[in-house]
């Protein structure tokens, strides 16, 4: 039978395996037996290695596939996926596969946590042929896995996760959870040596679960050490306690307590409690199962605090109306106001969430997203995190989706806690350079600032290769205080611009999603109403802007030619003259300087008589008016002045002369 058992998510299930017995098998072979059948695995170890070499070459082939199928398996479960692997694989040396064909499904469940992929394609296609009508649908999500993430190890992503090495111990480190709204201070569980009493749990040969804190600083460092949340026994046991979580408003605490080997028949429960200055008070066990043996776990409430989904091995509820998928599921119950109590009677989350595999760690994301994590789903090794999408503004989800690499390794990764969907934390076993173990510990994680910078360059109107030096550079952002610098000012940069990155305190200038506004001036040179304008709102990578600005000076106007045909107001576009480039010009100095005004004149030779050259001179003026008008300039800013032949139009030349 197939059994997911997961040290850390805290349900204490008896390991279930079909093993032989007969009254020939010698006394020693009968005891590791019964070791590992009550479930404790470190015990269980040691007794059957010392039962392994006791076989030697006297033992049956039989017994000794038996006793290293109970090695693997005990591994398996203490997370040890590397030695669980080799016991695995001594089974199949054995041929213990014609007893139990599973082995070759569990060693590429252990290949594919080790992120072997290639070889746990042939241990998953070795199953199929030796059971080809059992778990089809868990081996083909597990192919599909295996061949979807072959090239985990080469992949990108704007995240960077890191191992949290100052708070995580030797032990189990899992489960983080939010105490504040700042998202500064969290709360986790671990079996580290400071945990409460002095007894060992048997089945790690480590100290019983309790809730630590820890506080970090604004860098993102353990401000002080992880200490207990609780010395006087009441959240803290000699129980093992495990993953938790808050209501909205941080008053009431809730967590799962499981019992320890002296009550193995009992399941685990979800338990509350009271917030209070110095600590907690009142806890109290919440009803949600018909059975004691039945686990519950892992609480997650809703942002109204009306629903609380927790997972279990439920086969049904308690009124038998709705059933399990398979292994642990996602359920939730409602709270019922009149009665201040939660209904008895539990809900399946659903096909969409749950599945023949296990479903556990259930959270709340800043945008009410459920995250929880599921080995059923094809994920990248055993269980994944997946994210599911609120439906509105109900108490229901859909969608669910792999949240991917790096979240996601070929170990075990769960317990996500989202503070902004930029920064938060989650536990993974992945095997890392410093532990060389697939312990599970906190992980956390970030999206980088994108990094912005900009620099000004201010020219004058119409002529782009003569910088302004000198310049004043005004910049406001959408919202926060004004800044200014000025151009060819050599503290800023060389030369005759001027540029803004970072600040003596290493914060920046530029910041994401905000809109900044420009503005330039200098004596002599007309006001900059207009300014520039450029965003950051929506940028999903760092970038350096490059603004050009234009000053216009204060002085005689003399926009490039404008020409037209003999007797004619069209404009002339050809190779003696681009007329459309010079209106261009024309419009965008206008459109740049708005509190400036202009005299357009316009002139013809003496050719035909006065009237008619009078007249033809106010007709040009009056195309490059109605050009400017069009394009959308204020006419009150534009006078058109036809001259005629009276007033003779004036030529400068390359070398500067008037003719």
């Amino acid at each position: 039978m197939k059994q997911y058992f997961i040290l850390f998510i805290i349900f204490i299930f008896i390991g279930q395996v079909s093993l032989s017995q007969t009254n020939k098998n010698p006394k020693y072979l009968i005891d590791a037996r019964k070791v590992y059948a009550t479930g404790n695995y470190f015990e269980a170890i040691n007794k059957c290695e010392k039962t392994y070499k006791k076989l030697g070459t006297r033992g049956s082939i039989k017994d000794k596939g038996e006793v290293a199928f109970i090695l693997a398996e005990s591994y398996r479960n203490l997370e040890k996926y590397e030695k669980a692997n080799d016991w695995y694989g001594r089974c199949i040396e054995l041929k213990f596969f014609d007893i139990n064909p599973e082995i070759y499904f569990l060693k590429g469940n252990m290949l594919k946590m080790t992120g072997d992929y290639t070889n746990a394609i042939k241990a998953y296609e070795s199953y199929q042929k030796y059971a080809p009508n059992s778990m089809s649908v868990i081996i083909a999500n597990a192919l599909k896995s295996c061949r979807d993430y072959m090239d985990i190890n080469t992949r990108e992503s704007n995240y960077i996760v890191k191992s949290e090495s100052l708070i995580n111990s030797k032990e189990y480190d899992l489960s983080p959870s939010f105490v504040d709204k700042k998202g500064k201070t969290i709360y986790f569980v671990s079996n580290r040596e400071e945990s409460f009493g002095k007894d060992r749990d048997p089945i790690t040969g480590q100290k019983y679960m309790d809730i630590f804190k820890v506080t970090f600083d604004d860098k993102g460092n353990p401000a002080g050490k992880v200490a207990s949340i609780d010395t006087k026994g009441i959240i803290n046991t000699s129980e093992n306690e495990g993953p938790l979580c808050f209501d909205s408003k941080k008053k009431n605490i809730y967590f799962t307590r499981c019992p320890n080997e002296r009550k193995m028949k009992l399941g685990c429960d979800i338990w509350t409690a009271l917030v209070t200055e110095d600590g907690f008070e009142n806890p109290m066990k919440i009803t949600l199962k018909s059975h004691d043996s039945i686990s519950v776990g892992h609480p997650c409430i809703s942002e109204d605090g009306m629903m609380l989904i927790f997972a279990s091995d439920m086969v049904a509820n308690s009124k038998g109306d709705e059933k399990s998928y398979g292994g642990r599921d996602l359920w939730y119950v409602t709270f019922n106001k009149k009665n201040k109590i939660w209904d008895s009677v539990a809900h399946n989350m659903g096909p969409d969430i749950n599945t023949i595999g296990d479903e556990l760690f259930p959270t709340l994301g800043p945008k009410g997203q459920l995250y929880f994590a599921s080995d059923g789903h094809p994920g990248i090794g055993g269980l994944d995190i997946f994210e599911a999408a609120r439906i509105d503004k109900e108490n229901k989800w859909s969608g669910q989706v792999n949240v991917g690499f790096p979240f996601n390794s070929p170990g075990n990764d769960y317990g996500m806690c989202a503070f902004d969907n930029k920064t938060g934390f989650f536990t993974s076993e992945r095997k890392t350079n410093a532990s060389g173990e697939y312990t599970s510990d906190i992980w956390s994680y970030v999206i980088p600032p994108n990094l912005f910078d900009l620099r000004v360059i201010v020219h004058e109107a119409g002529n782009k290769s003569k910088k302004i030096e000198g310049a004043k550079v005004e910049v406001v952002p959408s919202d926060g205080e004004k800044w200014e610098g000025l151009t060819g000012d050599k503290g800023k940069e060389k030369g005759k611009t001027v540029k803004w990155a970072q600040k003596k305190d290493k914060s920046r200038y530029i910041l994401a999603d905000k809109t900044y506004t420009l503005k330039a001036s200098k004596e002599g040179y007309y006001e900059d109403i207009r300014g520039a304008k450029f965003s950051t709102i929506g940028m999903d990578q760092s970038q350096s802007f490059l603004i050009e600005m234009t000053l216009l000076p204060i002085k005689e106007i003399r926009p490039p030619e404008v020409r037209y045909p003999l007797d004619q107001w069209t404009f002339i576009n050809d190779a003696s003259c681009m007329s459309n480039d010079s209106l261009q010009y024309l419009f965008e100095l206008l459109d740049q300087n708005r509190n400036i005004t202009i005299d357009l004149n316009s002139h013809t030779d003496a050719r035909d008589t006065e009237t008619h050259n009078q007249a033809l001179s106010e007709n040009r003026a009056k195309a490059v008016y109605n050009f400017l008008v069009d394009k959308g300039i204020d006419p009150r800013r534009v006078k058109p002045n036809g001259k005629g032949e009276s007033e003779p139009a004036t030529i400068i030349l390359e070398n500067g002369e008037e003719v």
